[in-house]
């Protein structure tokens, strides 16, 4: 496990290394133009588990012109389908015993449906089949002896605000209530046993948690905190007796730690980071230890709190040497892994390890139709804000070409409560590919960096957060990277919000922009938010603005309302399902723009939500992108088509 201090090596030499390129000549040739289609169809194989025995293997694959599960028997190379959804990929899907439970929405609606098949493919089980209703997965039980036939799901069948705790069989479709929820609890957690032991509520503001030792004594109260803290539930202690949490309760940067359930108080601070939040723990079912704290410095990291986790991973990262790593989807014994490895410029390819031989066995690329040396590096950069803020980002340089006076596209996250990450980006790769250098930051807000940094975007929706992103924009006008005439925008949800509230609150600094799925008002977007976002309501009036307490603030913050200022022509696509951000939001800011006879181009795609999913609709979206940045940019592109 890297220290701080070796991180923040690493991160210097990154960014000296960044200067430096920016103040040499590319030596490195233009890649070819690869084909948008490469980019963004389908991955050929991802997603790759082992069933519990270790006899077979799964993993996710095309099928019927949409990702499905395919699994086949460890000794055999290839698989078959198992599924064979036509409309909508698969995703989301987990073993559980000798079958397979997957979730599957309709058109993008997010009102997923709870399925299971037998490996053979035979014999498929809609578990919740319920219009409008969303189920989550809350147990799968699978290392609960006793259990074996059967999971707990959450359902917003009894109202659409909260989720109610059921069990269900897997092979017959019988479900039971296992809670009466009187008090619409919206949370629950259990133990070891598959016992719900632990219920929370919220008002938006303020969670409170309660606590129960056995199935027959009531919820008592535990623990309430504020939105601005945070106390994640991670697992109980291998006894049942205590939680491990991830907490920020009492100290400003998220650390893992150890909650007494008699004592009701933090006991034990098992791991904190001094410059970034935890993300969370990963542990051992079968040896029953944690093995390592996970958080994000400019990539991903580990402390290890288990030895023999420890030289796993270290035997893996001196196999792959250049790539990070990651070991997952095991078998039950503990003994087979799949092995992912991947950087900023190779999505992934997997392995299967056996941990008594110590043998890998390369399984799959999932993109081998891109060229990892086609790829442009994708760099970890600091700057500072107007306030004296560092805000941390990447910057992707187009391959083979100088790094100055290039095209730039902004590219903010959403959330926004989140924060980018390193590694490859289909999206970043592209643009690069097209002779675009690409800008991320983590504004104010962004998650990861501590409480502080994070409050430090309430309330700030276009004012300090779009500072962040206006002031990343200078620094690359500054280091003598970016054309200041050819910089555009583009974002997606949050990200698509903070496109729009760019060409709106400052007109003459991006030359086009491109908002996907982006909120445009703030009051109705505020209106139009999903039943089961109902509990959080409060606390994104508190984040965000009340519609009546802070109508002003509001107003002043939503392009809709001043499209007058708008003067640059944009792209906006928008899914006609879409539960978060509502079709209503793109309608109203493209009428707008009409109306003022600004060029704007829209796309709506009828079977999706927030967000495409669908390969042929990623497709049609990033070829209208690609020529709408073609046309008023007027990039060069990375190099002839072979």
């Amino acid at each position: 496990m890297k220290l701080f201090q070796k991180t923040m090596l690493v991160l210097s030499a990154f960014v000296f290394l960044l200067t430096a390129a920016c103040n040499t000549k590319a030596k490195e040739e233009k890649p070819p133009v690869i084909p948008v289609e490469n980019f963004f169809k389908n991955p050929e194989n991802f997603g790759w588990q082992l069933s519990p025995d270790g006899a077979y293997i799964s993993y996710l694959s095309p099928h019927m012109g949409h990702t499905n599960v395919f699994v086949r028997k460890i000794t055999d190379t290839t698989g078959v389908p198992v599924t064979h959804d036509s409309t909508r990929n698969i995703y989301d899907y987990r073993w559980k015993g000798s079958r397979i439970l997957f979730l599957q929405d309709v058109g993008g609606d997010e009102n997923f449906q709870l399925f299971s098949v037998g490996m053979d493919g035979k014999d498929t089980k809609a578990l919740t089949p319920f219009p409008k209703v969303r189920t989550g997965i809350l147990d799968d039980l699978r290392y609960v002896p006793g259990k074996e036939k059967e999971v707990i799901v959450q359902l917003n069948k009894r109202d659409p605000r909260f989720m109610d705790p059921y069990s269900i069989n897997i092979e017959t479709g019988e479900m039971k209530v296992l809670y009466q929820n009187d008090k619409n609890f919206d949370g629950w957690y259990t133990d070891h046993t598959g016992l719900i032991r632990i219920a929370s509520k919220t008002d938006g503001v303020n969670t409170t948690y309660y606590h129960r030792a056995t199935e027959t004594t009531p919820f008592d109260s535990l623990l309430t905190t504020t939105y601005k803290d945070n106390f994640g539930i991670q697992l109980f202690t291998f006894d049942n007796k205590n939680l491990y949490a991830t907490s920020n309760i009492g100290r400003d940067k998220t650390a893992v730690i150890e909650y007494d359930l008699a004592a009701r108080k933090e006991v034990k601070e098992l791991y904190t980071n001094t410059d970034y939040d935890v993300d969370g723990l990963s542990w051992s079912a079968k040896r029953k230890v944690l093995e390592s704290v996970n958080f994000t410095s400019w990539k991903g990291e580990h402390h290890f709190l288990d030895k023999e986790a420890e030289a796993e991973y270290t035997k893996m990262k001196e196999k792959f040497s250049g790539y990070e790593v990651g070991l997952y989807g095991n078998n039950d014994a503990e003994d087979k892994f799949v092995v992912w490895t991947g950087n900023d410029k190779l999505a992934a390819k997997y392995y299967f390890y056996d941990k008594k031989s110590g043998e890998t066995k390369f399984l799959a690329d999932a993109f081998p139709w891109l060229k990892e040396g086609d790829m442009a590096a994708r760099k970890a950069i600091t700057y500072q804000s107007r306030d004296g803020l560092t805000i941390h980002g990447y910057l992707t340089l187009p391959k083979g070409m100088d790094p100055e006076n290039l095209p730039v596209v902004i590219n903010p996250h959403g959330g926004p409560w989140a924060r980018d990450n390193w590694g490859y980006n289909g999206e970043i790769q592209f643009l690069a590919n097209r002779g675009y250098a690409v800008l991320q930051m983590n504004f104010r807000g962004s998650t990861g960096y501590g409480k502080e940094f994070w409050l430090k975007g309430a309330k700030q929706w276009g004012k300090t957060m779009q500072d962040d992103i206006t002031d990343g924009v200078q620094w690359l006008i500054k280091e003598g990277i970016a054309d200041p005439k050819r910089v555009a925008i583009y974002g997606a949800s949050y990200g698509g919000y903070a496109t729009l509230a760019g060409v709106t609150f400052t007109p003459d600094l991006y030359a086009c922009a491109v908002d996907y799925v982006g909120v445009s008002n703030m009051f109705t977007f505020m209106k139009t938010i999903p039943p089961y976002w109902e509990p959080y309501k409060a606390m994104f009036q508190e984040l965000v603005g009340d519609p009546v307490k802070d109508s002003l603030l509001l107003a002043e913050v939503s392009p809709a309302l001043h499209a007058e200022r708008i003067k640059v022509p944009l792209f906006i696509a928008q899914g006609a399902n879409d539960p978060r951000v509502n079709k209503a939001e793109s309608d109203q800011m493209v009428e707008a723009l009409k109306k003022r006879g600004v060029e704007v181009e829209y796309m709506v795609k009828d079977d999706e939500g927030h967000g495409f999913a669908n390969e042929k609709n990623q497709i049609d979206f990033y070829k209208a992108m690609e020529g709408f940045f073609a046309k008023h940019l007027a990039a060069p592109a990375a190099a002839e088509k072979k």
